[in-house]
C-alpha cells in the first residue's frame, strides 16, 4: 500500500509494526507426519529499495522476488532478522 513516506505492507503473512513490517520464512519438521517448527526467520520487507518495488507495482506481470542465502556462517538453517546480504531482493 502506497504512502507518503514510502510502501506500508499489508496482508495475512505480513508481521511487525510499520517501518518494521516483515515475512516469516519457518523451518520445520514433517518426518514424523506432523509439522514441527525448529527455527524461523524474520525476511524484512521494509528493507526493499522503493525503486524495485515501483518496478513491481507497475507491471501485473512481474514480481517481487528474494533470494535468501539459506544457511548462517556455521551451516545452520538461517534465523533471526534476515537483511543483505543474506537476502537479496529483485524484480523478475
Amino acid at each position: 500500500m502506497p504512502t507518503d513516506d514510502g510502501p506500508d505492507w499489508r496482508g495475512e503473512a505480513v508481521h511487525g509494526r510499520r517501518g518494521e513490517r516483515f515475512l516469516y520464512l519457518t523451518w520445520g519438521d514433517v518426518s514424523d507426519g506432523e509439522w514441527g517448527m525448529f527455527r524461523r526467520a524474520k525476511l524484512m520487507v521494509d528493507d526493499i529499495d522503493a525503486a524495485l518495488v515501483s518496478v513491481a507495482d507497475k507491471d501485473a506481470d512481474r514480481v517481487l522476488v528474494a533470494r535468501v542465502h539459506l544457511t548462517d556462517n556455521f551451516g545452520c538453517p538461517r534465523c533471526a532478522r534476515v537483511r543483505a546480504p543474506a537476502i537479496e531482493w529483485s524484480v523478475e
